[in-house]
This record gives structure tokens, C-alpha cells and sequence, in this order.
């Protein structure tokens, strides 16, 4: 009897030391829109942008030495999904807009350029999948339509800090 708890529980020691050593592999997902009222968040009249492109990069909290790099596309509902391998514990990690592929929407908004993701599995997060805050390029000027739009959410243009 004896020797069977003493097999089992190396095999329990075991699987934890596998577990433990396994690589990590985060999935990162977000959006990417357009914001035709240059009001810096999503509206009637904003859209999902396809074909977008953005970086993931990790960069060590110290040296700020690049530890990570991968590069993605938006599908044709303006999602993305990157994979990121590795536990990036003790680096910042940014999801971050490279270019529009629509001319009429092409400002990157100050500030919603770029979104924060945690990479490691010592955060308390138990699920590999991040979700990063929505992205958005502006069209240069405002369009039409938009301060009915305003109206209905009950802004006035001089409400909005831009």
C-alpha cells in the first residue's frame, strides 16, 4: 500500500513539474474601428475596419529592450487575433496600430492607438485568451450625421475633450 501512494504521489509531483515547465501560449484578440465623429469612442456611425494593421510588442520593464514582436491583420469584421509564446512576466506588453488601410480614416487616435495586455499566467487570469481594448483610426474631419448623433447621447461638441 504503501508503495502505491508513494508512486502516486510522484506521479502527481511529476505532472505538476511538467505543468509548471509547459510553454506558455497567450491568444490576444481585439477590434479595430473607425470613428467618423473624431469623438474617440464607438458610435451609430462608427465602423469595424478589415485590413487594418498592428504590432504586439513586449518590452522588458528595465532595459525596455524588445522581448516580443509579432505583427497581424484585422479579418473582414476588423478582429484580430495574435498568438504570443512565452511568459513575458517582466515585461509591458502593447497591442499597437501600424495602418489603416481605408485613406478617409487613417488619424490614429491619440490615446486609443494602443491597448495594455498582461502576457503571463502569474496574474490570476486563468483563461490564455486576452482580450485588448478596441483600437480606432479617425477620419480627418468629421462627417455628416454626426451631431445628430451627439444629440441622441445627449453631447454637445464642446462636452468632448479633443
Amino acid at each position: 500500500m504503501a508503495k502505491v501512494v508513494a508512486l502516486a504521489f510522484c506521479i502527481l509531483a511529476f505532472a505538476a513539474v511538467a505543468h509548471c515547465h509547459a510553454p506558455e501560449v497567450f491568444n490576444v484578440e481585439g477590434d479595430v474601428y473607425c470613428d467618423p465623429c473624431r469623438v474617440k469612442f464607438q458610435t451609430k456611425l462608427s465602423h469595424k475596419i478589415a485590413g487594418a494593421t498592428l504590432k504586439l510588442e513586449c518590452t522588458d520593464r528595465i532595459t525596455r529592450n524588445v522581448t516580443y514582436s509579432v505583427e497581424g491583420v484585422t479579418d473582414s469584421n476588423g478582429h484580430y487575433k495574435l498568438t504570443v509564446s512565452g511568459n513575458h512576466e517582466d515585461s509591458i506588453c502593447e497591442v499597437t496600430l501600424t495602418k489603416s488601410p481605408e485613406p478617409d480614416c487613417s488619424v490614429a487616435m491619440a490615446g486609443l492607438e494602443t491597448a495594455r495586455i498582461v502576457c503571463t499566467e502569474n496574474s490570476g487570469m486563468h483563461d490564455a485568451v486576452r482580450y485588448a481594448n478596441p483600437l480606432g483610426f479617425m477620419t480627418p474631419e468629421s462627417v455628416s450625421g454626426c451631431k445628430e448623433v451627439l444629440d441622441e447621447l445627449g453631447l454637445a461638441p464642446q462636452d468632448l475633450d479633443y
